[in-house]
């Protein structure tokens, strides 16, 4: 059995996708569904999600909570508040309080369009991410390289809250190059409340660095710095679509794992995020 532990869905008829913008990005501009992914998943052995948020609205949120609630295949979700305000805590309770609400997991920011490298340690942040810890609910890391170090420092800050880092916290793969970022993801998994996701990097690396053996690198890193235990699989579909296929990335996170023993990789693509996001089985 397998979880996919970070996939979107959007319709552009509700809501633009605003970072969907240029040529390169140009096959993401259409609406993706649950019911685009559904088969895909199944035929691909996945009995379980988590959707991730994917832009700053409100309102997302209680969207992706109900369609939860309408779908067995979404287990949990990882949605997005405003960390600043100051009724941080009001906020989740009335998320928890909504059709679907028991299926909020975590919560996400995008990090890595925030100009400041050490946004997360802002006073009002801190403040967001205590209230977060005090519901129960894991924080979703989505960081460029130079912001890690930050991470690691909130990780340090509250040592209650589990720290989720999406991408691998987006390594250089382009270039094939790997400090500072491994360095920093190290840093990262020294503490022990942080938990990486195996995703997105056939989408960082370069047309011609996509084989198993350019992308090992990067998954032995945090493979080695993570150990399985604290390492999940998410597709990151449908941003994965420009440069695989759902079952040749599903595909791709087996063969860089399949070193590992039996009970490891059943850590990586099952056990690790239902233990991490508290997500239930599936009844079917």
């Amino acid at each position: 059995m397998t979880v996919d532990a970070h996939h979107h869905v959007w319709d552009l008829s509700v809501r633009d996708q605003d970072w969907i913008t240029g040529p390169e990005l140009l096959a993401l501009r259409r609406d993706f569904t649950i019911a685009d992914l559904a088969p895909q998943a199944r035929a691909a052995g996945v009995e379980r999600t988590v959707l991730v948020q994917t832009v700053t609205v409100a309102e997302e949120t209680p969207e992706f909570l109900a369609l939860a609630e309408a779908h067995a295949l979404i287990a949990g979700v990882v949605g997005w508040v405003d960390l600043t305000r100051p009724d941080v805590a009001d906020e989740l309770a009335r998320l928890r309080a909504l059709p679907g609400g028991r299926y909020l997991k975590g919560v996400r920011h995008q990090v890595q369009s925030e100009p400041d490298p050490r946004w997360l340690l802002r006073a009002d942040v801190g403040r967001g991410l205590a209230a977060v810890a005090d519901a129960g609910l894991v924080y979703d890391l989505v960081v460029v390289p130079r912001q890690l170090p930050a991470c690691a420092e909130a990780a340090a800050r509250h040592p209650g809250l589990t720290f989720v880092l999406d991408h691998l916290g987006k390594p250089p793969v382009a270039s094939g190059g790997t400090e500072p970022w491994a360095g920093a993801v190290r840093a990262l998994a020294a503490r022990p409340n942080t938990v990486c996701k195996l995703s997105g990097l056939l989408t960082e690396a370069d047309p011609a660095r996509r084989t198993t053996a350019d992308l090992r690198p990067y998954a032995d890193t945090v493979l080695d710095a993570f150990g399985p235990q604290r390492l999940m699989f998410g597709s990151d579909w449908p941003v994965c679509t420009l440069a695989a296929s759902y079952p040749d990335v599903l595909t791709t996170a087996r063969r860089l794992t399949a070193a590992l023993g039996e009970h490891e990789r059943a850590a990586v693509f099952d056990g690790t995020a239902t233990r991490v996001y508290g997500l239930a089985r599936s009844s079917s």
